[in-house]
């Protein structure tokens, strides 16, 4: 399998296999392929071959979709693609069983068919955040390769042992899933959302943490006034 990733502020995961090379991903999120392609949709893919619909279940709880597509490479190869939903990077991850992530929900865009997508951790934080939906996380495990898609700019950074940092959930993409994971109240902030005080993720190490500057909330809330009133009869 070869991977390219192509592009800047909208990049393109482009994965080229070889014959009966698979991957998996959600159904709709594919871009473009190759012919050939045999697709198959089923609550057993993304479960690691660990399970069918209660794992497929648990992956609905943590985001993503029930139905996942097994693409399958036909005799001579091919390949398929998949754009970025939001402005921003597409990392590769190498996925074993001391190597599992948790994501943030809608991040995930593909994977190597041993790897299970699954809940990791759902919070809810009030309607402030995420339109009241709270903050959910998307747990990778098992063996072999998922891509993610994170949005804006990434930084990144290496907590030690007694080490925190406290982060706005919708600017934390992706951590270790050893990490240790807190919500806390911090008084004294005013916010629109809250009044006087703020929900922040109080992340512990050691581990590796990447977080995103881009928001699916603040993307939204940026170009909200520029949209038509839906309110407005204008002809």
């Amino acid at each position: 399998m070869k991977t390219t990733i192509a592009g800047t502020t909208m990049p393109i995961l482009e994965l080229t296999l070889d014959a009966g090379e698979a991957i998996v991903a959600e159904g709709g999120d594919v871009a473009w392929l190759s012919p050939g392609f045999h697709m198959d949709t089923s609550t057993a893919h993304g479960t690691g071959g660990q399970g069918g619909f209660m794992s497929g279940l648990k992956r609905v709880l943590g985001g993503a979709q029930l139905f996942l597509t097994k693409y399958t490479a036909p005799a001579g190869g091919g390949m398929v693609a998949f754009a970025a939903q939001l402005p921003g990077t597409i990392r590769e991850i190498a996925i074993d069983p001391a190597d599992t992530f948790m994501i943030q929900a809608g991040s995930y865009t593909a994977s190597t068919t041993d790897v299970e997508v699954s809940v990791g951790l759902q919070k809810k934080l009030g309607a402030g955040i995420f339109g009241g939906a709270g903050v959910v996380f998307q747990k990778l495990s098992g063996n072999g390769t998922a891509w993610v898609q994170l949005a804006g700019e990434l930084v990144e950074y290496d907590l030690a042992a007694g080490q925190s940092l406290l982060i706005h959930p919708g600017h934390l993409a992706m951590f270790r899933a050893e990490m240790p994971l807190e919500f806390a109240t911090v008084k004294g902030i005013k916010n629109k959302f809250f009044g006087d005080s703020l929900f922040l993720a109080e992340l512990h190490g050691p581990g590796h943490v990447w977080l995103q500057s881009m928001t699916a909330a603040k993307l939204a809330a940026a170009i909200e006034p520029y949209l038509p009133d839906k309110g407005s009869d204008n002809k």
